[in-house]
Parts: structure tokens; sequence; C-alpha cells
């Protein structure tokens, strides 16, 4: 595989410490997602949403000229659920709903599933995670 693009990010502390990437533009202190201690930060499952979400919709944008569909807009929205599983494992669950203004439910699926094929993180999830896809299409019209 060629490598287009490399980034690191060093987290101490687990849950309840604090995260950064290695080239210090951006950092997060940590809280758990039972947090009760009143601390103030963000945790792993919310910036796996974030990053989720804006690399979907980079890829409805990549594949949309391929497909020769032109959407007025779109956005990307994630939820992430973490729970165990029978087994003692923890595992993710994921909703992406996917909203797309000014092409047809049909395209609008041509144009989510192909995203779904060549998005970096749907590609490291399949398989491994529990995902659903949802869209919605706002139809617009001239008067």
């Amino acid at each position: 595989m060629k490598i287009f693009y490399h980034t690191s990010a060093t987290a101490t502390g687990g849950r309840d410490g604090r995260t950064q990437v290695d080239d210090g533009s951006i950092g997060f202190d940590l809280v758990g997602f039972q947090n009760n201690s009143g601390k103030v930060g963000t945790n792993p499952e919310q910036l796996f949403a974030m990053g989720y979400a804006a690399c979907f919709d980079s890829a409805m944008n990549h594949v949309a000229p391929t497909l020769n569909i032109k959407p007025k807009k779109s956005s990307t929205t994630v939820a992430v659920g973490i729970g165990q599983k029978v087994d003692g494992a923890f595992s993710l669950d994921l909703d992406i709903t996917i909203t797309v203004e000014g092409i047809s439910v049909d395209d609008a699926k041509k144009l989510i599933t192909k995203a779904h094929e060549v998005c970096p993180y749907s590609n490291a999830t399949r398989g491994n995670v529990e995902v659903r896809l949802h869209v919605n299409v706002i139809e617009t019209f001239d008067l």
C-alpha cells in the first residue's frame, strides 16, 4: 500500500488522562464516558465519531464525480456506542446518518454505498463493528 499521509498521537493516563497529536497541533483532556467526577473533557468515542464523520463525508465528495452524481451539499453524523459482547470483550456500535441535498434517494444510496466501500474508517471497521447506514435526502427545486 502506498501511504499518502501519516500522523501519530500519544495518550497518557488512559480514558482519564490526555491525548495529543505528536506534533502538538491538537490535544484533549480525556474523561471516561461514565464520568461523574465533574472533570471536563472528551472521550475516545467522541474523537472516533468526529474522525469517521469527516472521513466518510470526504469519501462521498471523492466518489461523487466518478458516479456522475452532484449533490448540492452533504453532511455526515456518526453516532458511536460502546458495549460489552457476550464473550466479555468490548466493541463499538455505529450509526452513520448521511444527509444529502439535491439528488434522488436512489443516487444518494449509490453514493453512500460507494463511499462506504472506499472510506478508510469503513474499511477498518468492516466485519469488526456493527454499522448501520441511514440516509436523509433533502429535495430541492427551483420556482
